[in-house]
């Protein structure tokens, strides 16, 4: 836990040196500020003939588990990781509310669970690709609610399973744990401030990560991540 919060403060630390550099491009929603009488302000910029594109920036934390048929694999108690990611999104038409977003973030998922008495962790450090439609909810000139539907898809690219019982770790991706590949639905909702911009939202695992074919696992994870769209 402490490694993860000191990797999430540096994230975080990241996040926060970047802000007043990409401030001042402000976002092209809501126009670059200019100033007027010595004070910033920022005005809606309307482009009837062009789409918006904006890039994003993201972190965050994830609240995992792994549901197995396999007892030695079904780590049903939740565990926490970082994740961390950037974000593209077009615009589908000049007068449309709806986005396309997609990008590349970095996971830990996984899991907690016991067998045979003894307690077993499950790290699964993905890197994802995800795709959502986003619905922008303007509630005024600088604030807008962002719903969205989509997937995503992932691949492992590394993690333990930590059994302490015998004091052991192996990877999870060995042939008695987990396949690599991961794919499922995501949803949740946004909310933007000017440039920021905070997220929460759930993934559900649909392919199966286990390698015996005649048994089932699959991931779920909460989310929460803070950034900047710009």
């Amino acid at each position: 836990m402490k490694r993860m919060m000191k990797r999430m403060m540096m994230a975080v630390m990241a996040v926060m040196m970047a802000v007043p550099v990409l401030a001042q491009y402000g976002h092209p929603r809501y126009g670059r500020p200019s100033y007027y009488g010595g004070r910033s302000v920022s005005r809606p910029v309307y482009r009837p003939m062009t789409t918006d594109v904006y890039y994003g920036l993201r972190v965050g934390l994830d609240v995992s588990t792994v549901n197995s048929d396999d007892q030695y694999l079904d780590g049903g108690t939740a565990k926490t990781g970082l994740n961390v990611g950037m974000v593209v999104g077009f615009q589908l038409a000049p007068t449309s509310p709806v986005y396309l977003e997609t990008g590349l973030s970095y996971m830990e998922k996984g899991g907690e669970g016991r067998f045979q008495g003894n307690k077993f962790t499950y790290g699964l450090d993905y890197l994802e690709v995800p795709l959502v439609m986003k619905y922008f909810l303007d509630v005024d000139r600088h604030f807008s609610v962002q719903p969205f539907l989509g997937g995503f898809l992932g691949v492992g690219v590394g993690g333990k399973i930590k059994d302490f019982g015998m004091r052991k770790a192996y990877s999870s991706y060995d042939k008695e744990g987990f396949q690599r590949f991961d794919a499922g639905l995501r949803l949740g909702c946004g909310v933007q401030y000017e440039f920021l911009y905070a997220e929460v939202g759930y993934d559900v695992g649909l392919a199966n990560i286990s390698q015996d074919y005649f048994d089932t696992s699959h991931t779920g994870c909460f989310f929460a991540t803070v950034g900047m769209n710009f």
